[in-house]
């Protein structure tokens, strides 16, 4: 075989080389591709079935919220109807007072009229939260009560209610107005010396009377 010939079939053999390395890589380029093609189909599918899920929970939330919105404005409109309804009876209880203070003359009968609707009145609040602060007797506590005078007292202990001036009310354990009260004192040593003098005075007057 000439050297012609021979340089022509490694040419030859070369070329077919070629062609199947580029065949093997078109193959690989291909099954690549849809390698890719699936894994974008699936991806799709993926975020499809999120947008799904997260339209169906903004749906829900949504609904939730004006529920929610209803239900308040229903509480603000009619939350004060079972206490306007046990008013009514007080509204009852004071006509008829009235009714009877027309017929009756005897101021007496007045005032048990009056005294009924108070506490008729008080018990429909305390049904609905509204609790009375004791003061009287009590000793004094600024969460409560708030002092208006101070008063020397001999008879109890420093720092007790002895008179209220005002009623004090709570509301579910919340504070609504102090009591105004006056608290008593220790008695000033001018003041025992004082009192100490005017009992020597009577003792006096009376032995010698």
């Amino acid at each position: 075989m000439s050297e012609e010939n021979k340089d022509e079939m490694r040419i030859e053999i070369d070329s077919e080389s070629d062609v199947e390395a580029l065949q093997e890589l078109a193959d690989e380029i291909e099954i690549e591709e849809e390698e890719v093609n699936e894994g974008s189909k699936k991806l799709k599918a993926e975020l499809a079935e999120l947008n799904d899920k997260y339209m169906r929970l903004y749906a829900e939330f949504e609904n939730y919220r004006k529920r929610v919105v209803k239900e308040k404005e229903d509480i603000q409109k009619f939350g004060t109807e079972a206490m306007l309804q046990e008013l009514l009876t007080v509204i009852d209880t004071l006509e008829m007072a009235l009714g009877h203070a027309e017929d009756e003359t005897s101021p007496e009968s007045l005032k048990e009229g009056i005294e009924m609707t108070l506490r008729e009145f008080r018990k429909v609040l305390n049904r609905n939260g509204l609790e009375l602060i004791e003061a009287i007797g009590k000793p004094f506590d600024p969460a409560f009560h708030e002092a208006m005078n101070q008063v020397e007292r001999d008879d109890v202990e420093e720092g007790i209610v002895v008179e209220e001036y005002r009623k004090g009310y709570s509301f579910e354990d919340k504070l609504l107005r102090p009591s105004l009260v006056a608290v008593s004192k220790a008695a000033s040593k001018g003041t025992e010396e004082k009192d100490q003098n005017n009992n020597q005075e009577i003792k006096e007057e009376e032995e010698n009377g």
